[in-house]
């Protein structure tokens, strides 16, 4: 039995394709009673994956992204709030996998993916691509970022500050400026490991209630911290500043106050042209 593809609303076209991409994730692994719960909620299709130490995984990522247009060229920023999940009547075709085998993309049916709990972008347009194509519960935001660049410092330090925001009756973003969460990432010094983790599967649930499955290709490995060793937990910082709305109650529930990070992966697009530093030519010697 065959069923229908999802809809592509004017004016979105698919497939998506990003101009350059750069992202940090951090994963924590967690009690999964607590999202079991929280997932059902907003994903009743699917069920939270359980992994080998019989802990859940859940993550927050970080995206900046550039996609070029027929007028041009646009920005975005944003913010997601996952748990790793699949779609429950497919359970029996999964691998059994660590956490550490899972994010370095063991899992070749690709049905552990990311559930979407919150959404939090800069981008009007994009909000409502996320929304309407992929059902992304997507909501405004903007954020202040300090992040590994090879127009910046040397480094490997990422810290990102997620604010709240609005969109006015004009379809603009207004910034409001109470801070969400915070993130910091120390990745100086430590060693990566190459990721083949893509296509990455992600989950969402439309108003009707169906499940819906967006895969999304990146086209070189990512790079992944293993962070479970007691030494690397001052690495990672998360600071909740608004406990009480949607995202920080249920990063709070899943989280608590002291859960140490499991990993973190990251992915930059490379240059793909570089305007060099300028230099004096010889000239006629002035009168």
């Amino acid at each position: 039995m065959t069923a229908p593809l999802p809809p592509v609303p004017e004016p979105f076209q698919l497939p998506f394709h990003y101009g350059a991409l750069h992202q940090i994730g951090i994963d924590w692994l967690v009690d999964p009673e607590p999202v079991r719960k929280l997932l059902a909620q907003q994903h009743p299709d699917l069920t939270a994956a359980v992994f080998e130490d019989g802990q859940a995984l859940v993550s927050l990522n970080y995206q900046l992204y550039f996609a070029q247009y027929s007028f041009g060229g646009g920005t975005t920023q944003e913010i997601e709030f996952n748990v790793i999940a699949f779609p429950t009547h497919e359970g029996d075709r999964l691998p059994r996998l660590t956490y550490a085998q899972y994010v370095q993309g063991w899992d070749q049916t690709k049905l552990l993916g990311i559930a979407r709990l919150h959404v939090v972008c800069d981008n009007p347009f994009a909000i409502r691509a996320g929304q309407e194509l992929y059902a992304e519960p997507k909501h405004p935001g903007w954020f202040e970022v300090d992040l590994p660049s090879l127009n910046g410092p040397v480094g490997d330090t990422w810290t990102v500050q997620c604010k709240a925001a609005t969109i006015s009756p004009d379809g603009n973003l207004e910034k409001d400026p109470r801070p969400l969460l915070d993130i910091t990432a120390k990745l100086d010094g430590l060693t990566s490991t190459a990721a083949n983790s893509a296509p990455i599967t992600g989950y969402g649930t439309d108003p009707e209630g169906r499940l819906l499955a967006g895969p999304m290709n990146v086209y070189q490995p990512y790079r992944w911290y293993d962070l479970t060793s007691p030494e690397h937990a001052a690495r990672t910082r998360l600071t909740v500043h608004a406990p009480h709305d949607s995202l920080g109650h249920g990063i709070r529930t899943l989280l608590g106050d002291t859960t140490p990070a499991a990993g973190a992966w990251t992915y930059q697009s490379p240059p793909v042209a570089a305007h060099n530093r300028p230099y004096y030519p010889p000239t006629r010697p002035r009168p």
